[in-house]
């Protein structure tokens, strides 16, 4: 006879405090609903077991002073009040009252939500965001969450609502997921927050002088704080006799849409480029049953930034599930839909799909008079040359104080971090943007995590059997490590996070 699985663990009967270490998490329910109870040196606390951005069970996670950290995609919670603190969540989790006394710790009534905060000294008459991505979503959300009450406008050059850009080459190009299901928030949600969003539309100009923008329907408007966070652009190769119809960058809604149209008549595709988009995009498109060819000059797939041996991991995983590589050329030329590779080979496509990376998007910077160098400059507040103007995301260069060098990097949790503290710091707060870049890439059943940044290492120390999808990975120069990737052990991905978030440079 098979065994039951075991009751949910009743919070509210209470735990004896002997049973809770210093960090330790303990899943149950209350009422019915999940919950922990996490504790935090002296202090205890019950919240929402599942992460609001992904649903992942934070009982696998990392408790942090008061915070407790997703192990998915390294969302943060206040313990406290339930707020989601750090991105890629938005949302918050229920928290209940916690007492405790004889030696037991009890989990009492449900807490009512808390309210926004409107301590803000000095706050901006407006608030203009350029760009509809991660950055300016999460900067919007962040400054009606701190209490703002002034006007906050995106001005979004994309016709759909701001979306989850990195599942357009996931779930739903897999065919896995509706298009519903990639947007940051229904339509209604920003009417509900007074957040006007101008779709369609561009900023053609910046007068940091007048505090105004320039729009592309000739309308300006005035703002007292700017963030700009134009993101990045696709690099498009010119390839010598190619359809531009059957020639595909992904980057937008419309570039998911016009690929999803294409791919479900398509038997054979060729995708160019063997990055963490190419090959997601590869491993979607095997899940739609398409034959995929992946064309690029690398001799070994994401080898500048993950090394030969996750690289060869990563090639072998997908060779595994039926892509051919064709790796040391490139795409010479396309007679109709067949394709001419340097090397000689050819190969009968349906389309092509181009994920040779991208350009930050510094032109509007440029025309308006900021410093920019590969990159928009910011300090360490994330403003930028001008006074009350901040760049955030793809764009922005910042300075880092965990390697003490300036840096830009295109993630995509890093660009909804930086929305955030440029909310705050419009605002007056002052908070330095000191996180850990952090991004995640999917293969099938495989989830590669990686925080930090190493553009080059002098040593590769490995954890585990890579070829197992079970290894840490840390990438390190002159004896520090830079970065560390994780493949199957997510916890470890949390706490190499938390270690470099207290590294100096001189460490």
């Amino acid at each position: 006879m098979a065994e039951q699985a075991a009751s949910p663990r009743d919070l509210r009967a209470g735990i004896p405090v002997d049973e809770l270490e210093d960090g330790a998490i303990v899943a149950g329910q209350v009422d019915g609903e999940e919950a922990i109870l996490v504790r935090s040196g002296t202090r205890f606390f019950a919240i929402g077991a599942l992460c609001s951005h992904y649903h992942e069970h934070l009982v696998k996670g990392l408790v942090v002073d008061c915070t407790i950290r997703c192990p998915l995609h390294h969302a943060s919670f206040d313990l406290a009040t339930g707020e989601a603190v750090r991105a890629p969540a938005f949302d918050p989790l229920p928290c209940w009252r916690v007492e405790h006394g004889d030696g037991t710790v009890f989990v009492g009534e449900r807490m009512t939500s808390q309210t926004l905060r409107e301590n803000i000294p000095a706050p901006p008459t407006s608030v203009v965001i350029v760009g509809g991505g991660a950055a300016g979503f999460a900067c919007a959300d962040m400054l009606r969450r701190e209490g703002y009450k002034g006007p906050v406008t995106m001005v979004c050059a994309e016709e759909t609502l701001p979306c989850d850009r990195p599942n357009l080459s996931k779930d739903n190009l897999a065919g896995t997921a509706p298009e519903e299901w990639i947007y940051l928030r229904p339509a209604q949600a920003y009417a509900d927050q007074r957040i006007e969003l101008l779709r369609g539309l561009r900023v053609t100009a910046i007068d940091t002088g007048a505090r105004t923008v320039a729009l592309s329907d000739g309308n300006r408007l005035p703002y007292g704080a700017l963030l700009l966070a134009t993101g990045a652009e696709p690099v498009r190769l010119e390839i010598p006799g190619a359809d531009p119809a059957r020639v595909h960058v992904l980057r937008s809604v419309a570039d998911n849409r016009a690929i999803v149209a294409q791919v479900t008549q398509a038997q054979r595709a060729i995708v160019v480029g063997a990055s963490f988009i190419g090959l997601e995009v590869a491993a979607s498109l095997r899940e739609r049953g398409v034959e995929v060819h992946v064309v690029a000059p690398d001799s070994v797939p994401m080898q500048r930034v993950m090394g030969e041996d996750i690289g060869r991991f990563v090639q072998a995983l997908h060779e595994a599930h039926g892509v051919v590589f064709h790796l040391g050329t490139t795409v010479a030329r396309m007679d109709g839909t067949v394709a001419t590779l340097a090397n000689g080979d050819t190969i009968d496509a349906d389309l092509i799909v181009l994920g040779v990376g991208v350009r930050p998007a510094t032109a509007l910077a440029e025309q308006a008079g900021l410093a920019v160098e590969r990159g928009v400059s910011v300090d360490a507040h994330l403003q930028t040359s001008a006074p009350g103007v901040y760049a955030a995301g793809d764009i922005a260069r910042w300075p880092d104080p965990h390697t003490g060098e300036r840096m830009r990097v295109e993630h995509w949790v890093v660009a909804t971090r930086q929305g955030q503290v440029a909310a705050r710091n419009m605002l007056g707060r002052q908070e330095v943007f000191d996180a850990v870049p952090f991004f995640w890439s999917q293969h099938y059943d495989v989830m590669i995590h990686y925080v930090g940044h190493a553009e080059g290492w002098d040593a590769i120390e490995v954890d585990g059997v890579i070829s197992d999808a079970n290894a840490q990975v840390r990438y390190k120069r002159d004896g520090r490590t830079l970065a560390v990737a994780t493949i199957g052990r997510d916890l470890d991905g949390l706490k190499a996070e938390f270690e470099l978030e207290r590294a100096s440079p001189s460490s």
